[in-house]
């Protein structure tokens, strides 16, 4: 629903993308899947092919480190394995993303080329083992990859099963060899040009740390320098930008024999070490690899909403675009502190999900589990036993089943009016900003729990970071936007000048983007369009708590007071209304929320940390107030969850319960087709304890 007054401008997202692979218009089911483990064993071979009909899986992700097994000594190339086994996956209905292998060498090219190892942080050299133990800029590495690379695509590229490249895999990491060092040097040469606007930058003045000589600099080290603020936020940009460059080669090498093939790869949630969206226009479409700890007591519905945010961030990376959701587990992890199992029903519900907000597939890893290694015990459709009499098994069938039933799904997009900003080079300068709160400053958990309370309301979000336009959306929440990059503030005020609904939190607008503070007064750029001036902030102890009070006439439906925990903004309005005022303490009666109308939009500023309860009914207030509808316009049970998805004429709404009981949804908006059970549903719906349906609206 369009706010009053709110002029937006056309957005730049599609309800209708059609399918990723054209040639496929339904929902992909499959799995990583790795051959070359079995090549001794045929037999197991010709049972996985089988099995794979069984459970109506499509696609195989090969090849991910099949490295040692396709070129087992420099020059002499092994691809007769992987051509009979393309061949067999295309005649029995499955198709393939081919990846490239650089994600773990073999040992020949470790042993003739040492340089292509990583050195650390403390400036150890690495020997040869575990994967992505490579140094990005080496040359050698650099040149066996492409080399690799280009005669994967040159020999497979055209063959009828290949859909898409698989490029490495969960790229990750840093080299502080002398050779990267030299290019973090080069990279802040060009950025900066002179040392003089690099200090000014770094404000190296501090400590006298000023430098006079590009060969002064040296990465950020365990026993050397690691408090200029500044240079930590280079280091992780040029980590990142050095790692799209090296994934650039990759694409471009197999892009020389096969052009037309899309390519992805494989992120890693929340991943902080790397800047998805930078990398995200490199790459066709997104994908991800989600392993929630399902089951963990009293925190269902919470793990649930933090997995919908990753699924909404990752279709946000291409304005709406569907993603793949590239593994998964089908039963337990081995690597994390507990491999809980996936309790019935919840394969399907969590499957289900990413379909929800955005994934035209759902895959695994891994196909078959290893025999040997650090995986062996981890999740897999086949177990050891070897058979498709598991309980596991007979839960990807389901998932399998269902899929098939989904492909008018396939193309569409969530619609969303709602953005809420999660932004990485933010995120980095937050964790490194030595105050006000060393005891957890907990970005992701406050934006997570902005989130939360938006899913809990069945309201569509976007997920996206500062660089994103913001003309779509009629509310735009940006808690703890402590870095501001350029030209935010700018759109910002524009979003809100035009009619839209802005809502900034504590610790906001304090740095620019070399992070430095910024001068007269926070929240700097932001503090017109707030209203407001923070003079300083209070951090409490754990268990302390302060509390702020509303006044419920004006804001209907909210309690009187809430508790406010570890962060307490102490600000003074500038044009900003007051909203709520802090009770305890030397600043009780000050301000603690507020809110300015800026031309046409409206702009709230929270001063202080809440728990759960106060961002709940805030958010549904603001939801009331400002006529944001969501999904089904109805108080949805704890733990429910609603996306709809669309491409303009259909609408297909998943209802999901991720819950031990069994819940009732009612709204008049809900009528349609059941498509699991080809039931009319007319208002209402019942789902059992982990269950999931999805209505589809003409």
């Amino acid at each position: 629903m369009q706010l009053k007054g709110k002029k937006k401008g056309d957005s730049m997202k599609s309800n209708d993308y059609g399918p990723l692979f054209p040639s496929i218009p339904r929902v992909l089911h499959g799995a990583d899947y790795n051959p070359e483990q079995w090549l001794d064993y045929p037999e197991i071979l010709t049972e996985d092919l089988r099995m794979m009909q069984l459970t109506k899986c499509n696609v195989m992700s090969v090849g991910i480190f099949a490295w040692s097994s396709l070129e087992p000594e420099e020059g002499q190339y092994d691809f007769a394995w992987l051509a009979k086994i393309l061949d067999d996956l295309y005649a029995n209905g499955q198709y393939v993303f081919l990846a490239t292998p650089s994600g773990a060498r073999p040992a020949w090219l470790a042993q003739r080329y040492p340089d292509v190892l990583r050195v650390n942080k403390d400036r150890t050299k690495n020997t040869f083992g575990l994967r992505h133990n490579h140094c990005l800029s080496s040359p050698a590495y650099r040149h066996k990859v492409a080399k690799i690379n280009g005669e994967l695509a040159r020999r497979f590229g055209h063959h009828k099963a290949v859909i898409g490249w698989h490029i490495s895999n969960e790229y990750g990491g840093e080299c502080h060899c002398e050779r990267c060092q030299s290019a973090f040097r080069a990279w802040l040469q060009h950025n900066y040009q002179t040392l003089d606007r690099l200090n000014e930058a770094w404000w190296s003045t501090f400590w006298s740390h000023t430098y006079t000589n590009w060969q002064q600099i040296e990465s950020p080290s365990t026993h050397g320098e690691t408090m200029v603020h500044g240079m930590n936020l280079d280091w992780r940009r040029f980590v990142t930008e050095q790692t799209m460059e090296f994934m650039q080669a990759e694409i471009q090498a197999v892009r020389v024999d096969a052009p037309y093939l899309p390519v992805t790869t494989n992120f890693m949630e929340a991943f902080e070490g790397l800047d998805y969206w930078k990398m995200a226009p490199l790459l066709d479409f997104i994908s991800w690899d989600s392993y929630p700890t399902w089951h963990e007591p009293r925190t269902e519905a919470k793990k649930a909403s933090w997995v919908a945010m990753i699924h909404d961030m990752s279709r946000s990376m291409k304005q709406g675009k569907p993603f793949v959701l590239m593994e998964s587990t089908p039963s337990a992890t081995n690597w994390q502190p507990i491999s809980k199992l996936k309790r019935p029903g919840m394969h399907l519900l969590s499957s289900l999900q990413a379909v929800a907000h955005g994934a035209d597939s759902v895959q695994y890893f891994q196909w078959r589990k290893s025999r040997g290694s650090s995986e062996k015990f981890h999740g897999a459709v086949v177990d050891h036993v070897g058979h498709e009499h598991t309980r596991v098994f007979d839960d990807v069938r389901e998932v399998g089943d269902a899929l098939e039933k989904l492909s008018a799904v396939v193309g569409t997009t969530v619609d969303a009016k709602v953005a809420l900003i999660f932004d990485w080079e933010n995120r980095w300068a937050i964790q490194d900003a030595q105050g006000p709160r060393n005891a957890g400053i907990h970005y992701e958990q406050t934006v997570h729990a902005w989130y939360h309370a938006l899913w809990q309301q069945g309201v569509a979000v976007d997920v996206i970071d500062q660089t994103q336009p913001l003309d779509a959306y009629s509310l735009l929440i940006a808690p703890m936007v402590y870095l501001l990059r350029p030209g935010f503030a700018d759109k910002v005020s524009e979003f809100v000048k035009n009619g839209g609904v802005f809502v900034a939190t504590y610790f906001s607008g304090i740095v620019d983007e070399h992070d430095l503070c910024y001068l007269g007064g926070f929240p700097g750029p932001l503090m017109d369009v707030l209203g407001i001036w923070s003079e300083e902030i209070d951090s409490l102890y754990d268990g302390e708590t302060n509390r702020l009070h509303i006044d419920p006439s004006v804001y209907q439906g909210m309690k009187k007071s809430y508790d406010v925990i570890e962060l307490c903004d102490l600000f003074h309005t500038k044009t900003a209304k007051v909203v709520a005022t802090y009770s305890d303490d030397f600043y009780a009666h000050r301000p603690a929320v507020t809110l300015n109308h800026y031309h046409e939009g409206h702009a709230y500023y929270v001063g202080a940390r809440t728990k759960q309860d106060f961002i709940d009914d805030f958010v549904s207030f603001l939801l009331q107030r400002h006529s944001v509808a969501s999904h089904l316009n109805t108080r949805l049970p704890e733990a429910v969850s609603v996306s709809i998805r669309t491409n303009g004429r259909d609408q297909f709404i998943f209802l999901m319960n991720f819950s031990q009981k069994t819940q009732s949804i009612m709204s008049e908006q809900l009528h349609g087709r059941e498509l699991f059970t080809a039931m009319a549903i007319k208002g209402s719906i019942i789902l059992k304890p982990f269950g999931v349906a999805v209505v589809q609206q003409s």
